[in-house]
């Protein structure tokens, strides 16, 4: 009996001797394994005012580019027949909000921090970092800026009350991204054009540069030269298809051209008001082929006019090659958007060894924030509290597939802002513009002073790392 005793002591020993090197296994691998660390649940979700939790919708972001909250799954673009529109890849990480880190020589109050001043800007990837609260920000007034700024996007002029989403500055981890100055931008881009080739959210990003330039105050110095590019009022129209402004200082020009899609239009049956228009997407706008050799820096951007229902209401049909498209594969609005997107790319690099003064950027696709719902069915973002999501992007890759997709190879270069936009849910026109349907929310476009001002800070950023625009 004792000997059996003695066997279930030693069998029993052996066994707890087991389960506490397991223990210590696992506990050991918990705290260096990312791959374990990373089934913890999510405890630092920013939140700027605690008392405010319960009140906001918690928004992340799905590989499908997907906006999420508890109540579900609303998608980013448009509906399941439409959802390759975004083609996103959202591996936003979410950090714990954290003042920036400071460095010995740098004064503590200017907010000017870097994560590492010794890196070269040539090599610095400026769509990951963090966003850093900067009460130096922001670069000009909402309420000023009257002359380039479209009311529709000035919620200083809205009955928006809080502003926080202001004082937020883009911070580029492991480099120093150089510091936005009007006297180096216009003398950086002496006797040269800066064209931007979009849709409303490059009408946004223009509007902003030229607030940026110009400190939101009324100038003398700048000349309408809209009529060097064809950019006039036509006839009974309510607005012409760009804007083209020259500071006479410098010389420098800055214009805007509308192209929702990227792809050249024109009308299939010219003697018809009525008539549809062929929706070439193999070929670039007409603008571009005009006045390609009379611009230094390019910056393209399309998306958010790839659905069926902005087809449709515009009379556009898809054409390849002249022809109306046969290819099934190309009917898909996400395939012939990419298709798109790759084709002006490809366009552009094709024509730099004939302009070598030439700097072409493809900006990446502006992030929506609907939730529970779409623009037209309920879909709102009603959060004012910056950062709620998170404020840092880890990732090295662009979140925007076909963007980085396409630059790739080329001498396109990719002005990456998807994942650091879709970090700032509170910075869009919502539902404080005065003239807004009741219930209609505006989560695509931008308040200004806002978010495209960064855009712009990166593009400069880029301007000033590079030879090209030297003279």
């Amino acid at each position: 009996m004792k000997a059996g005793f003695s066997i279930f002591k030693s069998t029993a020993f052996s066994l707890l001797l087991v389960v506490l090197v397991c223990a210590t296994v696992l506990v050991w691998a918990w705290q260096r394994t990312p791959l374990l660390t990373a089934f913890l649940p999510p405890n630092s979700l920013l939140q700027l005012s605690p008392e405010d939790k319960d009140n906001q919708p918690v928004l992340t972001v799905g590989r499908n580019g997907t906006a999420e909250t508890s109540t579900g799954l609303v998608e980013a673009e448009v509906k399941h027949d439409q959802k390759m529109e975004t083609n996103l890849k959202t591996d936003v990480q979410i950090m714990e909000f954290a003042p920036p880190e400071r460095s010995e020589n740098t004064s503590s109050t200017t907010g000017k921090e870097q994560y590492n001043e010794n890196v070269n800007d040539q090599g610095c990837n400026y769509a990951k970092g963090k966003w850093v609260l900067d009460n130096s920000q922001p670069l000009y007034s909402g309420f000023h800026c009257n002359q380039w700024l479209s009311h529709m996007w000035a919620c200083r002029l809205m009955q928006r009350k809080d502003f926080a989403y202001e004082k937020l500055r883009w911070q580029p981890k492991n480099c120093q991204m150089e510091e936005f100055e009007v006297s180096k931008f216009l003398e950086r881009m002496r006797d040269k054009t800066l064209a931007f080739v979009g849709d409303s959210l490059g009408r946004q990003q223009f509007q902003s540069l030229m607030c940026m330039i110009t400190g939101g105050k009324e100038s003398h110095d700048v000349k309408d030269v809209g009529k060097e590019y064809g950019l006039v009022m036509p006839h009974g129209g309510t607005r012409p298809n760009g804007w083209a402004y020259r500071f006479s200082s410098t010389n420098t020009t800055v214009l805007y051209y509308w192209s929702t899609c990227l792809c050249d239009l024109e009308p299939i049956n010219t003697t018809n008001p009525e008539t549809d228009y062929a929706m070439h997407l193999d070929r670039p706008p007409g603008f571009l082929r005009q006045f390609l050799h009379k611009l230094d820096v390019l910056v393209l951007n399309t998306g958010h006019h790839w659905n069926r229902g902005k087809l449709k209401a515009n009379r556009w049909v898809m054409y390849v090659g002249g022809m109306p498209n046969t290819n099934r594969r190309l009917a898909m609005i996400g395939d012939a958007k990419n298709f798109t997107i790759h084709s002006i790319v490809n366009w552009v690099n094709s024509q730099l060894p004939k302009h070598p003064h030439l700097k072409a950027f493809y900006r990446s696709i502006s992030p929506r924030h609907f939730v529970n719902g779409d623009w037209n069915t309920g879909g709102s973002c009603d959060n004012t509290t910056p950062m709620s999501i998170g404020m840092e992007v880890l990732q090295d890759e662009s979140s925007d597939y076909s963007a980085g997709n396409a630059v790739k190879g080329t001498g396109v270069k990719l002005l990456d802002i998807t994942a650091l936009s879709q970090l700032r849910d509170e910075g869009h026109i919502s539902h404080y513009r005065t003239t807004a349907a009741k219930g209609v929310h505006d989560c695509l476009h931008w308040c200004l002073p806002g978010v495209p001002d960064t855009w712009n800070e990166i593009l400069f950023a880029h301007i000033s790392a590079t030879s090209v625009i030297n003279s």
